[in-house]
């Protein structure tokens, strides 16, 4: 900065005081760029940057087996060891059947009691069950007469996949119960003897099911309707 010609004493006291300002200014320039440092260069706050909160290691992830095939509850657990006791099958396949059958009622809209009483009328909990009729697997269903369901999962083969053989199974159920207006002559489509004045099959699967809803106790008792 030039200076007007002033006496020496003045010009020397206004070079000390724009050399003092302009070491205060030096210094703020300074604490700015310690400051942006110290925030890693946000000049906002913290807590109004982060909108949605960032994962961490210690946050569970998704995993989605767990997601589709979650504990089982203590209903899942009763209604095993008695099909064990009852079918002489071993609790740990028990336990995966019961898990299966309540995750397709779900899925379907089925009581998932009922679908473990055709189950037990139909292949006692055997999985590679067959009949002369060519009806396959826990749920005897004729590949050839539904093989429409069974394309998307692979094919008619499919049929002793214990999973594939409930769902199509269920799904099979639930349609001719919705075709034929009740749930007793439902069970007597699935059976093949709808003409059946007695309805012997479906009193024999309701009353497996009611031995099932005895086993629970009452408020563990699934609510669907059929």
């Amino acid at each position: 900065m030039q200076l007007p010609n002033l006496p020496v004493q003045v010009r020397k006291g206004w070079q000390a005081i724009t050399g003092a300002f302009q070491g205060v200014l030096a210094g703020l320039g300074l604490l700015a760029i310690v400051f942006l440092a110290i925030e890693g260069g946000e000049l906002v706050p913290r807590q109004n940057v982060a909108v949605f909160p960032k994962a961490t290691a210690a946050e569970p992830q998704f995993d989605a087996a767990t997601e589709a095939h979650p504990a089982p509850h203590q209903e899942h657990k009763v209604l095993a060891s008695y099909l064990a006791r009852r079918y002489r099958v071993a609790s740990d396949a028990t336990a995966d059947l019961v898990g299966e059958a309540y995750s397709v009622g779900r899925a379907v809209g089925l009581d998932p009691l009922l679908i473990l009483a055709v189950i037990s009328v139909e292949s006692r909990f055997n999985p590679i069950a067959e009949s002369d009729m060519g009806a396959k697997g826990l749920m005897q269903v004729i590949p050839r007469f539904h093989a429409e369901k069974f394309v998307v999962h692979g094919g008619e083969e499919a049929a002793l996949n214990p999973r594939t053989n409930i769902l199509v199974g269920a799904q099979i159920l639930k349609e001719y119960i919705h075709r034929s207006g009740s749930l007793e002559q439902g069970l007597q489509l699935y059976n093949g003897a709808p003409e059946d004045p007695a309805r012997a099959y479906a009193q024999k699967v309701l009353s497996e099911k009611q031995r099932l809803e005895q086993a629970l106790p009452r408020a563990a008792r699934p609510s669907t309707a059929t």
